[in-house]
């Protein structure tokens, strides 16, 4: 890159930040925007200039710059004043010197933060007509266009779209999303990139040496990874580490690290050995050590995020750890720790650090919201991760997956519930187990079962084994366990039962996690294991429609009963009420008919009516 030729700073020269002196004047000083340039230069060459341009990305990129620079390239006229747009701007004619000091009267620059009402817009647009003063062409910059309000937008498209052919539009944003789609079809679009880490520091390392600096290699890099692609935030950072440091002195990483807050990257290594360790003291005392030396505990557990990431990417990728740029001490400890460490640890690490992040950001003491997230962490490495935990279940023949047997077969289900080791299992089918009955998918019944240790024989909560489905349903009443009794009634549709094995469809209604409930729950209280099976046949219907049809049809039987009958005429609008059944009593020595009682003749239905009236019988 080529800087500004200032002359040096005096005591009557006002000092000018890098960011500002060193700015680019035309594309072949930009670094790291080599498509766009690409682009625009042959486009420039071909004479393909379009009316509206609109440059995007993360702050400090270039995107004004670049809006500078094509104001250059169409109103460059050469040294000796008749040349025509060029990718070259010569920097020497009145064009080029006027916008370089912004004060070129046909190149209007707008910040769209300030000024984003339609009144601005309109303003605007009513110097669109006229023809420019000095230039080849009006050029129009707005900066952070999508701070633009809908009203201006609409204002502007018209125009935007058929603008007079003395005029160039040239818009930036950070917020391309926030831009209309309207807008952004009428404009060619750019988007400018991060720049990378290992540009960035050899940018620097140019700009401190124009500077009369001397910065290691280590503190340049320090500062480009900080600046994350933002030229401009880098170059404040370089600004602010020359300040820093002492004449005819080099900074080094320590100077560029006490400036910034952050930690060394050795005692970042051990911070996080120590924490997957297991090591608590060492841990939160290292932490205090760091943040009493200048740390920001946010920046360190972003930089224990990045160690995590990048030892990961180590353990995936081998030739990560063999860029030259690293140090010889990361790389070897790198390489020792990704080798230690498993991928399941790491990614949980990787959780338990973004979710303590996100909390020591927002904690009223960072410090106790981070010694928080590490004690997690150090919680964390002594457990086995999930994928262990399934393995020794799986060990220990804890799960396993068995097909469910045909009826009245010897099924694997028995076999597996001979095993003798007090274990049960609750039951789901694989292709049912959002609840919903399988009837309609026609795959044959199968299931996954999932062990459960029984009970011992002295558990004084034990129950014997239900003979029965309605056995078990009024077992599950008596246990007080209410949702699952009313599911069991009103959801369930019983395929097969024997004791320890039981087929059902679970009808919409159904939680998910029924025939696991109703499984554990059978094998703390009997002792024994049993297997619940999702099944795809239809089954018998509910035990509340079984009961509901048993009523109807008590209720059809008693109407139609001569002496039911007769009450029925009697007492108009009377109705049945209830139908019990009554417990027959011993019979009486037989009598002639008339001396039967009236208040006897129910005997004779063997049933008890409830017959209510219409309405009260007057006396």
């Amino acid at each position: 890159m080529t800087e500004e030729r200032d002359s040096p700073s005096t005591d009557t020269t006002p000092y000018r930040v890098l960011a500002r002196k060193y700015r680019p004047r035309n594309f072949a000083e930009m670094i790291g925007q080599d498509a766009m340039v690409r682009t625009l230069s042959n486009a420039i060459a071909q004479g393909r200039l379009a009316h509206a341009f609109i440059l995007t990305g993360v702050r400090g990129v270039g995107k004004t710059t670049t809006a500078r620079i094509l104001a250059r390239v169409f109103n460059c006229i050469g040294p000796d004043g008749k040349g025509g747009p060029t990718v070259e701007p010569c920097g020497q004619c009145e064009p080029c010197r006027a916008i370089a000091e912004d004060r070129f009267v046909d190149v209007m620059e707008m910040d769209a933060a300030s000024r984003t009402g339609v009144g601005d817009i309109r303003e605007l647009i009513d110097g669109v007509r006229y023809a420019p003063v000095q230039a080849r062409y009006k050029v129009y910059i707005i900066d952070e266009v999508h701070m633009l309000s809908t009203a201006a937008f609409n204002a502007l498209l018209k125009t935007l779209e058929e603008p007079p052919p003395h005029v160039k539009f040239i818009f930036a944003t950070t917020e391309i999303r926030k831009v209309p789609v309207t807008v952004l079809s009428r404009c060619q679009r750019f988007d400018l990139r991060r720049v990378e880490a290992e540009i960035l520091a050899a940018h620097f390392a140019r700009i401190a040496q124009a500077e009369g600096a001397k910065l290691s290699e280590a503190a340049l890099a320090l500062i480009a990874r900080a600046a994350d692609g933002s030229v401009r935030d880098g170059l404040s950072l370089l600004d602010q580490a020359i300040a820093r440091g002492e004449d005819k002195k080099q900074i080094d990483e320590a100077t560029v690290r006490d400036m910034l807050g952050l930690a060394d990257r050795s005692q970042l290594f051990d911070l996080f050995e120590r924490a997957m360790k297991g090591d608590a003291p060492g841990t939160l005392s290292l932490l205090a050590e760091l943040y009493k030396s200048g740390a920001d505990p946010v920046v360190v557990l972003q930089d224990l995020l990045g160690l995590t990431h990048w030892l990961t990417r180590v353990k995936l990728v081998a030739e990560t750890v063999n860029d030259p740029a690293l140090p010889e001490t990361e790389r070897t400890r790198g390489k020792a720790l990704a080798d230690a460490l498993a991928i399941p640890v790491l990614a949980r690490a990787w959780q338990m650090l973004l979710k303590g992040l996100g909390e020591t950001q927002t904690a009223p003491s960072p410090l106790q919201a981070a010694e928080m997230a590490l004690i997690r962490l150090i919680h964390a490495s002594t457990l086995p991760t999930p994928g262990d935990l399934v393995k020794r279940i799986e060990e220990q023949g804890g799960v396993a997956a068995i097909p469910a047997a045909p009826r009245g077969g010897g099924s694997s289900a028995g076999a597996n519930g001979a095993r003798g080791n007090g274990s049960t299992a609750a039951v789901a089918s694989g292709s049912a187990m959002g609840g919903q009955g399988g009837a309609s998918s026609g795959m044959p019944t199968h299931a996954l079962a999932v062990s459960a240790e029984a009970q011992p024989a002295s558990n004084p909560l034990a129950i014997p084994d239900p003979q029965s489905f309605e056995a078990l349903v009024t077992a599950v009443a008596k246990m007080r366990e209410g949702m699952l009794h009313g599911h069991l009634l009103n959801d369930v549709h019983l395929v097969h039962f024997e004791p320890g094995r039981i087929e059902i469809r679970p009808g919409p209604g159904a939680p998910s996690n029924l025939a696991n409930r109703l499984g554990t729950l059978l094998t703390e209280r009997t002792g024994r294991r049993w297997v619940i099976a999702i099944s795809s046949e239809a089954g018998q219907p509910t035990l509340h429609d079984q009961a509901k049809a048993e009523d109807q049809r008590q209720r059809r039987e008693a109407s139609a009963h001569p002496l039911v009958q007769a009450v029925m005429k009697n007492f108009p609008g009377a109705s049945i009420e209830a139908v019990r059944q009554l417990k027959p009593e011993p019979a009486p020595a037989p009598a002639a008919p008339d001396d039967i009682a009236p208040e006897d003749m129910a005997d004779d239905i063997g049933e008890e009516l409830t017959i209510a009236p219409e309405e009260p019988v007057a006396d």
